[in-house]
Order: structure tokens, then sequence, then C-alpha cells
């Protein structure tokens, strides 16, 4: 009998469990809209924004809104900067920082900081003397589309790695 109501509650309980299972949610990942489709890692793939900095090594990385947190293929592409660097010694660069239009200026020239400082960390860390890096911030002053779309946006949310000179 013990046995019996033991067995029955232990099977509500699991049916309760099952049901309720079947009633949850999946929520889904998704990515900001002005990014989905349009940037694929740190390559945008409808024009010639990305230029390279050498053959083969792309001279800019993206960041989200309001970030300046490096992807993973942000820091893959550091990664062949860096190995480019570290072959061509004699080459110093200067990593600039951008921003999209929203925001103010004294915000986006803070921003644009932080992201080529994150770039010019990342780099130092494979290696690059700080002494060849050099950072500067334009801000939301330099677009490379001047357009006030999700797209726009994305592709003005970057740092780019030019040779000094």
């Amino acid at each position: 009998m013990i046995l019996s109501k033991i067995l029955k509650n232990g099977f509500l309980i699991l049916a309760a469990c099952l049901v309720l299972t079947a009633c949850a949610t999946k929520k889904e990942v998704t990515t900001a809209p002005e990014i989905s489709g349009q940037i694929q890692g740190d390559t945008y793939t409808g024009d010639d924004t990305v230029k390279y900095l050498a053959d083969g090594v792309p001279d800019r990385v993206f960041f989200a809104t309001n970030e300046s947190i490096l992807t993973t293929a942000s820091r893959e592409t550091l990664r062949a900067q860096a190995a480019w660097m570290r072959k061509n010694s004699n080459i110093n660069v200067v990593v600039e920082g951008h921003a999209d239009e929203r925001g103010t200026r004294e915000y986006n020239l803070a921003l644009g900081e932080r992201r080529a400082n994150s770039a010019k960390d990342y780099l130092m860390t494979y290696g690059i003397s700080s002494d060849r890096i050099s950072i500067l911030s334009y801000g939301k002053e330099r677009p490379v589309d001047a357009g006030s779309t999700p797209l726009a946006w994305s592709k003005n949310r970057r740092s780019v790695t030019v040779k000094a000179n």
C-alpha cells in the first residue's frame, strides 16, 4: 500500500514536470538587426568597406553598438595584423577609432578611443611594442557611410589600423 502510494505520487510529479517542460519557451539568441547578415566576422560583405593593411590582412575590425569589446572575428583579424607587424618590424601603425553618428561628439570621441585602445591592447598581447602603435579617435567625424540606417551605422562602428607616416 505504501509502495503503491509512493509510486503514484512519483508518477504524478514526473507527469507534472513533463507538462511544465513542454510549456517552456526556448529563448533564441539573436544579433542586433544592424549587424545580422551585413557583417560576417569583421568583414562587411556588401561593398568594398574593408580595405587591407597588407596583402590578405584586413585593416579594420567592427564593434557592436556602444561597445569596445573585441569579437572573436576581430581578434582573428588583429592576430593577422600582429603577425604581419612582427614580420615588418620597421613599420609603425596608427589605430583609428570610429563611431556611428548617434550620440554626442564627446561621447563618440571617447568611444572611438576605447575601441582603438582595445585593438592596441590586443596587438600588444601578441608581442607588438606599444611604441609602434599610436591611437587616434575620430569619433563620428569620418564615417565610411554617411547614411542614417542600421547598415550604415554597422559599417561606421570600427577601428582601422593604418601605416604611420
